[in-house]
């Protein structure tokens, strides 16, 4: 298979995750009034399936390390087909919540699964440019989804939604049995033992470095999912634009990270990792900086002030996320699925809280959501910092991947 057909595979298998969480904002309002759920009741739609997709993140991972990554993305793309059809079919929002977790539980293989497949198949600054493509796709689904949703429901009742995932789904399921090659051999997999699986996973967990690198990409992300999670209120009350213009928010920002990824990719051999890391917090302060002074300023935020700098932002997190999460797989080269699975769990209980907690308490405030963005960029920096720091006192004669597969020195 060549490498442009596993990038658009794989891009494809990542996109499904975030078109189940954006696909049905458009619908909100519309789905709230027929379901009796207010808007904190609807916002819970996308924190319970967050909540779902985290806790079975720690599995994916493991399990494709022992049985194979193919079988464990089929059987994912299987239950997430059964799962929308379930929320399609839903005439309440305790059926849809339940329906929303199992969606959540089968919709990370994709994701942390596909990573685990471009380490095995291609490394250094080959594996750099793939991990960009990828994201470059991925950051596609973020921008179109809820246009699609919006057209869907200018023509359709708001459960054809869930019927378009299920169809989406079914293609991926299809290309994936008969396109995507086994890349995890027998030889190479690890037995699953659960004692062993949680010995491994707190060995992981509980390296230092492990942990400064996924608090890098976890809140840098952060910064832009809170403006995400809160995507109906932003767009619908605070920008007050209708249920088909949430391109207007959404364009802008993944096209931001979309650039930034393609640029990670074209710097692959050109400009060391570290260095893009840096140039990625400076745009993501910049972004965060222009936010935060814009509405300050007015109380009437306008299109398309008010999105341009979130997608700056995006433009910095899209340098960022490939080096660390490179970083991370290359520091267990024989559990590159553990790692990525812990990766993603991480990330996605900050997620979580973004989503359930954080974003129903400051979305109806422009001048709240952009001060909690900066406070987040700033967070995942001091991490880096920290991280470059002991990594330069620790290691000051050895190169960077040196340090990064050695997992048991306390860097």
């Amino acid at each position: 298979m060549s490498i442009r057909r596993l990038a658009l595979l794989l891009g494809g298998l990542a996109m499904f995750g975030p078109f189940s969480i954006d696909t049905i904002f458009p619908a909100f309002p519309v789905m709230g009034a027929e379901l009796g759920a207010d808007k904190l009741a609807m916002q819970q739609t996308i924190s319970v399936y967050l909540i779902a997709y985290a806790l079975m993140s720690i599995v994916h991972g493991p399990l494709s390390d022992t049985i194979g990554r193919r079988r464990v993305i089929i059987g994912g793309l299987s239950v997430f087909t059964l799962a929308s059809v379930g929320c399609a079919l839903s005439t309440d929002l305790s059926t849809l919540l339940f329906f929303r977790a199992v969606q959540g539980l089968s919709a990370g293989v994709g994701l942390i699964v596909g990573r685990a497949v471009i380490r095995d198949v291609l490394h250094g600054d080959d594996a750099q440019r793939l991990m960009s493509q990828v994201t470059m796709i991925f950051g596609v689904a973020p921008a179109i989804a809820p246009i699609i949703g919006g057209w869907i429901l200018g023509w359709a009742h708001w459960p054809a939604i869930f019927w378009f995932l299920v169809g989406f789904s079914l293609l991926l399921l299809g290309s994936t049995v008969f396109l995507l090659p086994e890349t995890h051999p027998p030889q190479a997999r690890l037995p699953l033992k659960p004692k062993r699986l949680l010995r491994d996973y707190f060995a992981i967990f509980l390296n230092p470095r492990f942990q400064r690198l996924t608090a890098t990409g976890a809140f840098n992300f952060a910064a832009l999912f809170l403006y995400i999670a809160s995507a109906p209120a932003f767009v619908l009350d605070i920008l007050k634009l209708n249920e088909r213009q949430f391109g207007w928010f959404f364009v802008p920002t993944i096209g931001g990270m979309v650039l930034g990824s393609f640029v990670s990719g074209r710097s692959a051999g050109k400009i060391s990792g570290d260095r893009l890391v840096r140039w990625g917090f400076v745009f993501s302060f910049v972004g965060v900086a222009m936010n935060l002074g814009y509405n300050l300023w007015t109380d009437d935020p306008q299109i398309p002030w008010a999105v341009l700098p979130m997608c700056v932002s995006a433009f910095g997190i899209a340098l960022v996320f490939p080096i660390v999460t490179l970083s991370i797989l290359d520091m267990y080269p024989r559990q590159r699925g553990s790692a990525s699975s812990l990766q993603a769990f991480s990330g996605l209980v900050v997620n979580a809280i973004m989503a359930g907690v954080l974003s129903p308490l400051i979305s109806a405030s422009a001048v709240s959501l952009a001060v909690a963005a900066s406070a987040l960029t700033a967070i995942a920096w001091v991490f880096w910092q920290w991280e470059a720091r002991v990594s330069k006192t620790a290691c000051p004669s050895r190169g960077d991947e040196a340090a990064a597969v050695e997992p048991q020195e306390s860097l």
